[in-house]
């Protein structure tokens, strides 16, 4: 494998490693296990959902990379606008359906980490 393809791996996997250790320390430090409102009452945000979504959102951020690089003549620029959009849509979640501060702050911090990972290991300069 080539070192680019490596890196995109490693950050791909770097993504829900990075949002499991936030859930492992801001859980106990919030007290409070972190939950979002559903139409059937509340769901609590456990860390197998924590390491899933990070791992999709992850192989999805690169999928779009590599389009990006096959079709734009700036795939870095391209996919800083649409990654800082999806980031803007997906910290709605946390702030709108979070059940208290706690949670909506915890929520938010993981959305902002897998941010930060994808973005610093995936974005081409």
């Amino acid at each position: 494998m080539n070192t680019s393809v490596n890196r995109s791996l490693l950050t791909v996997a770097g993504a829900p490693a990075a949002a499991l250790a936030v859930w492992t320390l801001a859980v106990p430090l919030a007290g409070t296990a972190p939950a979002v409102r559903t139409d059937g009452g509340t769901q609590t945000i456990g860390p197998a959902s924590v390491a899933v979504a990070s791992l999709l959102v992850g192989l999805a951020g690169w999928a779009l990379l590599a389009v990006l690089e096959r079709w734009t003549p700036r795939p870095g620029r391209a996919w800083t606008i649409i990654a800082l959009a999806v980031l803007a849509l997906s910290l709605t979640g946390p702030f709108g359906n979070a059940v208290g501060v706690a949670a909506a702050l915890v929520l938010a911090l993981l959305h902002l980490v897998v941010a930060a990972v994808l973005y610093l290991g995936l974005v081409r300069r």
